[in-house]
């Protein structure tokens, strides 16, 4: 969004009565879809500032920039979490299954996927947002390269209940993956045991700029999320059977 603010304001910049038409923004009435950016984006198509080749392109690289923003625009927190995060790993991993007592007679909720009959695993999903904005998600959603602080929390983690977690984490441009054994997560520094009183075998870990890439060994591209939660498992059994 900024980006594109940027290059409206150079544009609108050119016009004789630049100041007057920055102006009426503020006695504009905003109804979606009809903002401040229909009002300058439709101003400078009609002075022949902005051409229909350079809106085009203007347009196609806003998309690129914000190819996730949607995601943004999920408000409910279990929607996102649940919802999309787990159907956008049941596509990029087809073998995973939902769990059942069928099989596992102990299944209760504790972990989100199966892979291979054995392997149980949790899914935790967080945004990049600026930290110091009131805004709503979609207006401060971070791009990757951006330099605002974030704060990411992944919370109600409980190492115990699963073998392997998968982490997403969304910018606007952008979507990363880390997999971790349970052992590995719950013996990390950033992990924070007790998130809720009473609540044993409970924490939370939080992801900032200082500490991301404390996990880049866990990263992993989207078409290895398969093989990286296997491998994952074969490390944990290998904690486990120590």
């Amino acid at each position: 969004m900024q980006t594109l603010r940027k290059q409206l304001d150079e544009l609108v910049a050119k016009l004789p009565d630049g100041k007057a038409v920055r102006a009426r923004i503020d006695e504009i009435y905003s109804v979606y879809p009809f903002n401040e950016f229909e009002y300058l984006i439709s101003t400078l198509l009609g002075r022949d500032v902005l051409s229909l080749d350079q809106y085009y392109e203007m347009r196609d690289s806003y998309l690129e920039r914000n190819a996730f923003l949607y995601i943004f625009e999920i408000s409910a927190p279990r929607t996102f979490g649940e919802a999309w995060a787990q159907g956008h790993l049941k596509e990029l991993v087809p073998d995973l299954s939902k769990p059942s007592k069928k099989f596992d007679p102990n299944y209760s909720g504790q972990y989100d996927f199966l892979l291979d009959g054995r392997i149980r695993i949790e899914v935790k999903a967080s945004r990049a947002v600026d930290t110091s904005s009131d805004e709503p998600l979609y207006v401060k959603a971070l791009s990757s390269e951006s330099t605002q602080p974030f704060w990411m929390n992944f919370q109600q983690v409980k190492p115990a209940c699963c073998d392997v977690f998968v982490w997403i984490a969304v910018w606007r441009d952008r979507i990363r993956y880390w997999i971790l054994s349970s052992h590995e997560l719950k013996t990390h520094r950033a992990y924070s045991k007790g998130q809720h009183r009473g609540n044993t075998g409970e924490g939370q870990l939080h992801l900032r700029q200082e500490n991301i890439r404390d996990f880049d060994k866990y990263e992993v591209v989207s078409s290895r999320l398969g093989k990286a939660i296997r491998d994952a498992y074969k490390r944990q059994l290998r904690v486990r059977n120590h």
